[in-house]
């Protein structure tokens, strides 16, 4: 994820855009040097500032107040709201993959809203949408194989043998259009907003990007987080009822 060999600049009418791609640490690897960069920074900070949110909701939760009020309320409407929408995508199969979908939405939505506060979201790096695309992938072919064993293998040959390849690519398909979904997406954002500080004069980055920011990093963010939830639980659901 984010093996950048040197900081990333695009150099144009006598303006430097900056991608906020950069190699921070350099790294000895099989042989190789990488490096730590902005994107694994980046996702450094977001998990800690999740696992700070989690902290203070459990604070509050453990509380047990009859009456919930501020931080516990809204806590509570917050699970209630993410139960009731993972039980309509999903029904009877709703509650073992709660638990994942409210985490990687959690994550996806501030990591895309984090251009908001001056950093690079690391869903701009195609490495971390690949690698959460892949677990999803890997949870897709697990609950398969626990519900349907080895029909999982056999129907890859349906409706004809002829087809096996065909279908197998299929499934591979899976974890490289929800992974290029998000990243391109988001990257997209990335790559506007750097243009518009980079290459416009002054007065253009007055007031503009903060309704450009409102766009690319909450809204399009936004959008993006639900879209890659709502595929996640959609290929859950057909696998374990076909």
């Amino acid at each position: 994820m984010g093996l950048a060999k040197a900081p990333m600049m695009l150099a144009a009418s006598g303006n430097d855009v900056d991608f906020m791609v950069h190699g921070l640490i350099p790294l000895r690897f099989f042989g190789h040097q990488v490096w730590i960069t902005t994107t694994h920074v980046t996702t450094l900070i977001v998990m800690v500032f999740i696992l700070i949110l989690a902290l203070l909701a459990r604070r509050e939760i453990m509380k047990g107040s009859e009456k919930p009020e501020g931080v516990q309320n809204f806590v509570e409407l917050l699970v209630e709201t993410l139960d009731r929408l993972v039980w309509g995508s999903m029904g009877r199969h709703w509650r073992p993959f709660v638990n994942y979908i409210g985490t990687i939405m959690i994550f996806i939505f501030i990591s895309n809203t984090s251009g908001l506060f001056g950093l690079r979201p690391p869903t701009a790096d195609y490495g971390t949408t690949l690698a959460l695309a892949l677990i999803t992938f890997v949870l897709i072919q697990y609950s398969a194989f626990k519900t349907s064993k080895l029909n999982v293998f056999i129907d890859l040959f349906k409706p004809l043998p002829i087809l096996f390849p065909i279908n197998l690519i299929g499934e591979f398909a899976t974890p490289l259009s929800m992974s290029l979904r998000l990243f391109g997406n988001i990257m997209a954002g990335t790559i506007m907003m750097a243009l518009w500080y980079g290459l416009l004069p002054v007065f253009a980055k007055l007031g503009i990007p903060a309704f450009l920011h409102m766009y690319f990093d909450l809204f399009s963010g936004a959008i993006q987080t639900f879209v890659f939830a709502m595929l996640t639980m959609t290929f859950i659901t057909d696998k374990r009822e076909a």
